[in-house]
């Protein structure tokens, strides 16, 4: 059992290690740095933070979505899910987010990973699931109409890039619905060969 929460531990102390080491300016998503080819930036600008403030904000958060949601997927359908969420935070800032230079943080994927565990949620316990899927996209939508919720750019120590927490979660729904929908076709067709 816990070996199923070591990505998340492992992503934390990652985190940390880079934070620690001094790493975010050469890994921060920094749009001037990926047009010159620095591609990597795309992905690693998820994992540096402005502050360690700002990290243990995102390491909580990241606790808080493995205590919720983490027992419903695979480390591998995680990961996956980690790598779809990343490139949609990253990759929508890029083209949909041209006048942002520079993004660092975890909050964008942490949003991704927290939807794609509502879709399940909302399938096996949806008394809970619904109002957690609504929660976070009232949020998101909360976050695109007026900004920051309040005191989040105080707590995380510098302005937060709302369309981040967007593109991730709208990765992390589809995620949660692609996942799911693979899971019922094969519930499905081991139903139909059932003798």
């Amino acid at each position: 059992m816990l070996k199923h929460y070591l990505l998340p531990a492992l992503i934390i102390a990652t985190s940390t290690m880079l934070e620690l080491l001094g790493f975010t300016e050469l890994w921060q998503y920094d749009r001037v740095a990926i047009e010159s080819g620095e591609y990597w930036r795309l992905l690693s600008g998820n994992f540096v933070h402005l502050s360690l403030n700002h990290l243990l904000l995102n390491a909580a958060g990241f606790l808080l979505v493995a205590a919720l949601v983490w027992r419903y997927y695979t480390t591998k359908e995680w990961l996956l899910i980690l790598l779809v969420s990343s490139l949609a935070v990253c990759g929508g800032l890029y083209l949909l987010t041209p006048e942002l230079r520079w993004y660092v943080g975890l909050s964008g994927i942490l949003h991704g990973l927290l939807l794609a565990g509502a879709c399940v949620e909302v399938q096996r316990y949806p008394h809970t699931g619904w109002p957690l899927l609504l929660l976070v996209v009232a949020k998101l939508l909360y976050e695109q109409f007026y900004g920051s919720m309040p005191g989040s750019e105080w707590a995380a120590g510098g302005h937060v890039v709302v369309e981040s927490h967007l593109y991730g979660g709208a990765a992390g729904l589809l995620m949660g619905w692609w996942l799911g929908f693979r899971a019922k076709i094969g519930a499905d067709a081991e139903y139909s060969s059932d003798p």
